[in-house]
């Protein structure tokens, strides 16, 4: 079974700087431009997706009577980090 993509034509004015830079790294990858601002996209609004993501796990942390707060920046940014 094969996947159907929906792609959408749209426009984008770049500034100078950021056409030169896509489209040198485009030449250097043998891309075109076109897949590389689909792949910086992705990556980005992914990144954004997950540090939501991160914000929803402690919503309602308040609620636990034994949480005194301290370990927010481990459910925001993980890892681990002083208690």
């Amino acid at each position: 079974m094969y996947d159907v993509i929906c792609m959408h034509r749209t426009q984008i004015i770049l500034e100078e700087w950021q056409y030169q830079a896509l489209r040198a790294r485009a030449e250097q990858e043998g891309r075109s431009i076109s897949d590389l601002v689909r792949e910086v996209l992705r990556h980005a609004l992914q990144r954004e997706t997950r540090k939501k993501s991160r914000l929803m796990a402690i919503e309602g942390i308040a609620a636990d009577r034994s949480s005194r707060g301290r370990a927010h920046d481990r459910f925001l940014y993980g890892g681990e980090g002083k208690d």
